[in-house]
């Protein structure tokens, strides 16, 4: 993947922090989201293998931020 399409978790901080208007969402499977204790509550849940089903909730006006592990 190129890195201009990756952000590091310190990138992300700065440009939350800075007020930018994205959309994060939290791709990791159920067995590994609930297994940890680090979650973003302002994250769109949508599990990879459920990602057609939940297009329509991914705001399409926005930059996106996927988190996965």
């Amino acid at each position: 993947m190129p890195d201009d399409l990756r952000i590091t978790v310190d990138a992300l901080r700065k440009r939350m922090e800075a007020g930018e208007d994205f959309t994060i969402i939290d791709t990791r499977n159920p067995q590994a989201w609930a297994a940890s204790d680090q979650k973003l509550p302002e994250a769109i849940r949508v599990p990879l293998d459920n990602l057609e089903q939940n297009l329509s909730d991914i705001p399409k006006n926005k930059s996106i931020v996927a988190y996965c592990t």
